[in-house]
């Protein structure tokens, strides 16, 4: 558990001009297995995080993976 001195009931960190797009991620580099995912998170300021929701139900942050943003 934490606190973030931006995230409040009433308070959330700027979202960025990824949040909803789609991304192809990969696991260890392995750019041989592939999934699908969609950015549900991408924080502009504050906490500075990114999530993305995988294809498959999963949900990782941008620190355990590595992606590439697909054209729109």
């Amino acid at each position: 558990m934490g606190i973030e001195n931006n995230i409040s009931l009433d308070n959330f960190p700027e979202q960025g001009a990824w949040l909803n797009r789609k991304v192809k991620v990969c696991f260890n580099y392995d750019t041989s297995k592939t999934i699908l995912g969609t950015i549900i998170r991408e924080d502009v300021s504050g906490a500075g995080l990114m999530i993305i929701n995988l294809d498959n139900g999963r949900t990782v942050m941008s620190t355990e993976c590595q992606y590439q943003l697909l054209p729109v």
